[in-house]
């Protein structure tokens, strides 16, 4: 397996193959540092300049490699991507590194595709031929950590995502955290078990119809100096989600192994703040459970009381996630946070409204929200923000219970569940929350189909500014 940390080294002038990127605009006077048969070679691989297109060119004994991308001017996180998938392996570095990206972030926004483009998910299987390691030298040498750093939790967020539930049960999650806690000298617990029924009862109800090898709980993890703004990071952990007694077709079962995914984004993004030592008070929550059908499961109708001390009808079994997020949102509330920052693979109404790219994101504040907004543009990890409509408050009505789970009306989805969870959000309690898929179904260069971060960097971003490593 690639050791990802060492895909991006200083250059001291070692041996290395150059790599060009040009653009449309500059690709003529490119063209004009070459000889014939290097432009022979361009115009033989149908080389024009365009995004993501690639070509090897002989040059003496040897060769370079070109790509094409948008604006040399201002790179983005996937200009290097497509040539770190395709290129043989071998040390590599920028042509005129100096002055790409002069009016963006630069190389070190690019070599976040560098390393994510070289992403295997390949804990099942061998391959023949393993893809050997593609290198990139820089002399940007301070970016090389806080690069390195952020795909890495990109990466982690896929491989746990990718991992079927058998091996990444609650259990699995808790390992996960258990490792984050022991790395960073964090302060860890968990409530397991019939011992959440009475202080996390949606948790221990949606839960409680799994195995004991998957039985439900609540992770939590507490780092950094008390006296640092505290940040509660939360993450729906449901490892598989069968939709309990409200059972799933077989077909919208199939990717159930990813509904864990908002746990996933928020192991790695709290996995980010400590490594980066940002000045906060970490307060990290994993509500994990499968939502698993046997007798003693919850059924339509229950009415299941809460944490925070509201009682909810339960009127769809597999409108989950916002119940065991309930219970932890109001956990985290309880230490007064500067912020709180959920993730969740939640609704399927913000898929139908934004599709699989974009995270659907709703805040309290319109400065927190405009805040992931422009770290998300920044990053090439955009959000969009949905509303938490207070006219749709009343969708939540029951008859018999202080609010139901999900109102039969199928108007504004996402919306709603936002809304749900808003009622578990301490009051005045400054809050973002990412309806996320988790998801591709499309491979794109950096960006392979499967598992994947949707926000996390966005989110990260708010944070380096607000807080500051």
């Amino acid at each position: 397996m690639t050791d990802r940390n060492a895909l991006i080294q200083p250059d001291h002038g070692q041996s290395a193959i150059a790599l060009h990127l040009v653009d449309k605009a500059g690709l003529a006077d490119w063209m004009k540092t070459l000889n014939a048969g290097q432009r022979s070679a361009l115009a033989a691989q149908k080389f024009e300049g365009g995004g993501y297109e690639t070509a090897i060119v002989p040059d003496g004994d040897g060769w370079f490699a070109v790509a094409g991308i948008a604006n040399t001017a201002s790179l983005s996180s996937w200009c290097l991507a497509k040539l770190a998938e395709v290129l043989p392996g071998g040390t590599y570095r920028l042509a005129r590194e100096e002055a790409l990206g002069a009016k963006g972030p630069g190389v070190a926004q690019a070599m976040h595709g560098w390393v994510t483009g070289q992403y295997r998910f390949d804990r099942y299987r061998k391959d023949a031929k393993p893809n050997e390691p593609r290198v990139l030298l820089t002399k940007h040498v301070k970016a090389i950590g806080p690069a390195l750093a952020e795909a890495g939790a990109v990466l982690t967020v896929r491989d746990l995502v990718n991992t079927p539930a058998e091996d990444m049960g609650p259990g699995a999650l808790e390992a996960e955290a258990r490792a984050l806690a022991k790395a960073h000298h964090a302060m860890i617990h968990v409530h397991s078990g019939d011992a959440l029924e009475h202080d996390y009862p949606m948790i221990h109800a949606v839960g409680r119809a799994a195995s004991r090898h998957h039985a439900p709980r609540l992770i939590e993890l507490e780092w950094g100096d008390p006296a640092h703004p505290r940040v509660a990071v939360v993450g729906k952990g449901v490892c598989f989600d069968s939709g309990g007694l409200d059972i799933k077709p077989s077909a919208g079962m199939a990717l159930m192994k990813k509904d864990m995914g908002g746990a996933a984004h928020a192991l790695a993004l709290a996995g980010l703040i400590m490594a980066q030592g940002l000045k906060v008070r970490l307060h990290l929550l994993v509500p994990a459970v499968e939502n698993a059908i046997s007798g003693n499961a919850m059924r339509p109708g229950d009415i299941l009381r809460t944490r925070q001390g509201l009682s909810v009808e339960v009127t769809n079994t597999d409108a989950e996630g916002r119940l065991v997020l309930g219970d932890a949102l109001t956990r985290a509330s309880e230490g007064k946070p500067a912020l709180v920052i959920d993730f969740a693979t939640l609704t399927g109404a913000a898929r139908v409204a934004l599709g699989p790219d974009l995270p659907a994101m709703f805040a309290r504040t319109d400065e927190t929200a405009d805040a992931l907004l422009r770290a998300g543009q920044a990053r090439d990890d955009a959000c969009w923000r949905l509303p938490l409509h207070e006219g749709y408050r009343e969708y939540l009505k029951s008859d018999v219970a202080d609010l139901q789970n999900s109102p039969a009306n199928g108007f504004a989805g996402a919306s709603v569940a936002a809304l749900f969870l808003d009622r578990f959000v301490g009051e005045g309690i400054d809050w973002a929350h990412f309806d996320t898929f988790a998801w591709r179904p499309n491979p794109k260069p950096g960006r392979p189909k499967g598992g994947d971060a949707l926000g996390l960097r966005a989110a990260w971003g708010l944070l380096l500014e607000r807080f500051g490593a």
